[in-house]
């Protein structure tokens, strides 16, 4: 269960699905109840196949590419601490490289609910270095079982917060959002920096011996 909690929290402090409300509920304040319910579901289930997929895939991508998964840890940390701080300054704004035009543009079309909601403001290169650094550590059936669990689970408190967000958006207002937001943005710093550390105590354990 520790392994359940410790994958199922980095993974939803990465996420920060409840930045995402914001964006959300201005992409979607011209939808009724059912179409935003349907944008949820779909954006969770997104989520949940992309995350799956780099799971399982994406350490074969490094391989075929020649990257070790130390580089793709100090990397991932480097992307995870960054985002962690741009959300403890209240600079980041879950664009993630999704220019004005891109969002304008999703906000008119029937379905957001792959592009830009799932990615790339939810699944971004952290979860997903995340992912694939996880699965190098921990590839047994039982582990892979619980990674999976903690993904699903993750999708599922998606689909709550975003079915949830203009409720959300309402109950606790735009500073509330903002002060949760930089408490979640330390949090992924410390996930990022542990990142790091841990990635080049292995390096330089394997140059030692």
């Amino acid at each position: 269960m520790d392994l359940f909690f410790y994958l199922f929290a980095a993974l939803f402090s990465v996420l920060n699905p409840l930045g995402t409300v914001p964006i959300f509920v201005g992409l979607t304040q011209d939808y009724n109840k059912s179409e935003r319910s349907r944008v949820s579901l779909w954006a969770a289930i997104n989520v949940f196949i992309i995350l799956v997929i780099s799971f399982f895939v994406g350490e074969y991508v490094l391989t075929f590419f020649g990257i070790s998964i130390d580089a793709l840890r100090i990397a991932g940390g480097i992307v995870i601490a960054t985002s962690g701080f741009s959300l403890l300054t209240g600079e980041f704004n879950k664009k993630r490289g999704v220019n004005k035009k891109v969002a304008n543009d999703a906000s008119n079309r029937n379905d957001i609910a792959l592009t830009p909601l799932a990615i790339p403001m939810l699944a971004g290169p952290g979860s997903i270095s995340l992912l694939i650094a996880f699965y190098h550590e921990h590839h047994t059936t039982p582990e892979i079982i619980i990674g999976i669990s903690a993904i699903f689970v993750v999708a599922i408190a998606i689909f709550i917060m975003l079915r949830s967000a203009h409720h959300l958006a309402d109950m606790l207002g735009a500073s509330g959002i903002v002060a949760i937001s930089r408490v979640v943005g330390f949090i992924v710093i410390a996930i990022g920096i542990q990142y790091i550390i841990s990635s080049v105590l292995a390096i330089i354990n394997v140059n030692i011996s």
